[in-house]
């Protein structure tokens, strides 16, 4: 299973980071919550943005565009085999540091994808 990196994860029921987190584990993906805030999404802790994970598959943004920059290098040392820019986290000059790298990226809804079996 694609393991994902959700980055602006929420304790917030009402954020779809949220909803995202706990419909990835309901399908059996495993996760890892990475956000500014403490807390714990869908039984999993929700961690800043230090240790680099190497065996992700796919992170899915919920960092608006303009907060992203501290992530930039927290992306890249991650080397994910793709990034799904969410609505409203669409940032063109992270997908062309991605798109650099070999790294696919996505602009597309995460809960979309998982509701039509395209994730």
């Amino acid at each position: 299973m694609k393991k994902t990196l959700i980055l602006g994860a929420s304790t917030n029921s009402a954020r779809y980071s949220y909803l995202v987190a706990n419909k990835l584990v309901r399908k059996g993906y495993p996760i890892v919550n990475v956000g500014r805030k403490n807390g714990e999404v869908a039984g999993v802790a929700i961690e800043p943005a230090e240790v680099v994970h190497t065996d992700i598959d796919t992170i899915t943004m919920y960092v608006g565009p303009k907060n992203q920059e501290p992530y930039y290098d927290y992306i890249l040392a991650t080397n994910p085999h793709r990034v799904i820019f969410n609505p409203g986290s669409e940032n063109p000059e992270l997908a062309e540091k991605l798109n650099e790298r070999g790294i696919e990226v996505v602009e597309a809804c995460t809960l979309v994808m998982l509701n039509t079996g395209q994730y």
